[in-house]
């Protein structure tokens, strides 16, 4: 991928929300240096890069690992999906795994590389490599004090690459007072990635972003990205916007009632609908009756859970005569449990993100949405549901947003001016009995009920009347 702005040839890793924010890959030709600490996922970005540009881009590789055998690099990574013994087979991929021993190093002025050229020539060789990727360069360096030697050959090692026009990935582990331990790779690399795993009120994020890359512009925000049973996945919710489209055609709420007030058509499509309320008033049983009519009208369902577990909300629905199971069988809905704190608010709105992009719903369920304040402060939640909203409207999904209502119009998460439709249903005190009103605040583009209607729910399932038709 090629710009006005980036007169280079890029080298594609595969990770897509990584080759976004990069406007197209790394370098090519040219030395990438990915920095961090241990576990944060420098070794599976690396490999995901040799894999894509052996698949996908014909462009063979060579890995050379200074930490880890062949052998355990190879079962790594076929826990991510990564066959790097077929890749071999193939002569798409070689592996050599280069000893280190500190005792043998003897520091003199004679030192070189000159050993390591040749076996990485030879490995490059064989299988006539375009990337290159060397895990971990400390290791490498690991026994030589001498900071002149240690420099010189540095810059020999990066130069003899770019001579031959190799894509090149190196790895190394972040220093004390610069981005590595020797400071001087960050110099000589032309791009520069950083990954961190954060972890605050004891929830672990991983993030990335991108220092530096020479000649091209990219994405400077961090990034939380997630490594899963595929490979990494980064997602730049930063970039998101308002650039979606927008649809005249109306989907069900799933309560015939209830679409008779919105113009007697129900929502439009890819809207947000938000439906708040205090507890017990009927909030997710209006998010099951939305779901359920998803899976009538032959749509995909997404039902995200912070409160409750599959289990218990498939129970409690049976008692309403409303069967979620064969759907969820068939494939078509799909149910997300999870509590609130088990993530910092990034990587819930990541994962989301990601399951989002995997199933492609035609609508989602968020229930509840205020749960998520758990997981941080209430500027945070309130930053994390704005890119969620924009997000799901990115994708055209028309998505229900269940919320605690603390007071008259006072809600847990101030998002009230973000929703296209507004869903209020309070319990109140009639005699003796409990009497559920349902009104609707708002609803943007359409003529809808400006009453107070009842919302009755029993064995026969969930009915909202206006009180005319009540009385």
């Amino acid at each position: 991928m090629t710009s006005a702005a980036d007169p280079f040839k890029k080298a594609a890793t595969g990770i897509a929300g990584l080759d976004e924010v990069t406007g197209g890959g790394l370098p090519a030709g040219r030395a990438t240096l990915v920095c961090g600490g241990p576990g944060c996922g420098k070794t599976l970005l690396a490999t995901s890069f040799l894999v894509h540009g052996a698949l996908h881009d014909g462009e063979p590789g060579v890995l050379m690992s200074f930490d880890e055998r062949g052998g355990d690099l190879e079962a790594n990574s076929r826990s991510l999906g990564f066959d790097l013994v077929e890749l071999q087979r193939k002569k798409l991929l070689a592996i050599d795994f280069v000893h280190i021993d500190r005792q043998e190093i003897h520091e003199t002025g004679e030192y070189d590389l000159e050993g390591l050229f040749i076996r990485l020539a030879h490995a490059a060789d064989k299988v006539k490599a375009r990337r290159v990727v060397l895990d971990s360069i400390d290791t490498l360096f690991a026994g030589i004090p001498n900071e002149a030697i240690l420099r010189a050959e540095l810059r020999r090692l990066f130069l003899w690459l770019k001579e031959r026009k190799l894509s090149v990935i190196i790895t190394a582990e972040r220093g004390e007072t610069s981005l590595t331990r020797h400071g001087i790779e960050e110099y000589v690399s032309d791009c520069v990635i950083v990954l961190e795993q954060r972890v605050q009120d004891e929830l672990a994020t991983r993030r990335l972003r991108v220092v530096k890359y020479r000649g091209s512009a990219h994405g400077t925000n961090e990034y939380p990205f997630l490594i899963t049973d595929t490979g990494l996945k980064l997602l730049p919710i930063t970039s998101l916007g308002l650039a979606h489209t927008v649809s005249d055609e109306r989907v069900s709420s799933g309560i015939a009632g209830l679409d008779r007030m919105l113009d007697g058509k129900g929502c439009y499509k890819g809207s947000s609908i938000l439906v708040t309320g205090t507890p017990g008033s009927g909030k997710t049983i209006i998010g099951a009756q939305f779901a359920l009519a998803a899976i009538k009208s032959g749509e995909r369902c997404l039902y995200y859970l912070f409160e409750e577990s599959h289990a218990q909300l498939l129970r409690n629905m049976r008692t309403i005569g409303v069967d979620l199971q064969p759907a969820i069988t068939s494939g078509q809905l799909r149910l997300e449990s999870v509590r609130p704190t088990t993530h910092s608010l990034e990587m819930h709105l990541a994962r989301m993100m990601h399951t989002i992009a995997e199933f492609k719903p035609d609508r989602v369920v968020v229930d509840p949405l205020s749960a998520l304040q758990a997981s941080g402060t209430s500027g945070q939640s309130q930053i994390m549901v704005l890119r969620l909203i924009d997000y799901l409207k990115t994708v055209g999904a028309s998505t229900l947003y269940l919320a605690l209502q603390g007071g008259e119009d006072r809600l847990e998460l101030n998002i009230s001016s973000l929703m296209d439709t507004w869903i209020s249903v309070e319990n109140h005190r009639r005699e003796r009995e409990r009497e559920r009103r349902l009104t609707i605040v708002k609803s943007r583009g359409m003529p809808h009920s400006e009453g107070e209607s009842l919302l009755n729910i029993g064995a026969d399932g969930v009915h909202v009347t206006e009180r005319s038709e009540a009385s």
